[in-house]
């Protein structure tokens, strides 16, 4: 009997590949104006992931397209609620008009990071939520902050990355640390099938650390991610997995 691997991945992002990514998916976070995107790349990526039977999600961020929302930006709580409540009312009047239902949410960049590890922000973000009075998916790392301050309010997912070491204590090594990113395919494999197979990992120190989740994460701005994917494809053909859809 097979296995099924849900994976998602950013796109709506410019990155230009997002027609090669998403039949490799099984569900997308399309970026909804705060560090990329628009109404016009909104439809066309939900149409496309129409087209290919993948589930969509909101992508917000800090309001920052000039550092591509990976910069902690600092605001207010209540700036910050509003910021993520428009962004998500932006995406959910695009998908109504596409007449596709908005699967999850998922947070991009120094927001995602920052509201695993920060009260005032996860509540900000949650709030937001609530406010559009929908109930999507919420897409978190597992006993995060952001998990424990949704939970009991919000529908949750625990993710985790294919393409990005870990920290010791289960964060994410920071972008300006050398070997953040996983690019090589096979090793993102691995990464995968021992998260699949064992939840967890090898983090970038060489321990081996726990970690739950059900769906896993390619960052489709990444140079090489449409090959990475092909990659993990061909290696699930090969053993015991396939997509879920």
């Amino acid at each position: 009997m097979k296995k099924t691997i849900n994976i998602n991945a950013d796109v709506g992002e410019g990155a230009g590949n997002d027609a090669q990514i998403i039949p490799l998916i099984a569900a997308c976070n399309i970026a909804c104006g705060g560090h990329a995107g628009d109404a016009i790349s909104m439809q066309q990526t939900i149409q496309l992931a129409k087209k290919n039977r993948v589930k969509i999600g909101a992508h917000p961020s800090f309001p920052d397209k000039d550092h591509f929302g990976r910069k902690l930006l600092t605001m207010t709580k209540s700036e910050l609620t509003e910021c993520v409540f428009n962004q998500l009312l932006a995406f959910f009047a695009v998908a109504e008009t596409e007449d596709v239902p908005v699967h999850h949410i998922k947070l991009h960049g120094a927001l995602y990071n920052y509201a695993a590890i920060d009260a005032p922000t996860a509540d900000a973000v949650v709030a937001a939520i609530l406010a559009t009075k929908v109930r999507p998916v919420l897409y978190v790392p597992y006993n995060s902050v952001l998990h424990h301050k949704a939970e009991n309010l919000l529908p949750l997912q625990f993710e985790a990355f294919i393409d990005r070491r870990y920290n010791n204590d289960g964060t994410l090594v920071s972008r300006s640390e050398p070997h953040a990113l996983i690019t090589d395919k096979e090793a993102a494999w691995q990464q995968l099938k021992q998260l699949v197979e064992q939840q967890q990992l090898i983090t970038v120190s060489g321990d081996i650390i726990p970690i739950t989740a059900t769906t896993f994460c390619i960052h489709g701005d990444h140079p090489n991610s449409v090959e990475v994917l092909e990659h993990i494809h061909a290696q699930m053909k090969a053993t015991n997995f396939e997509l879920e859809k």
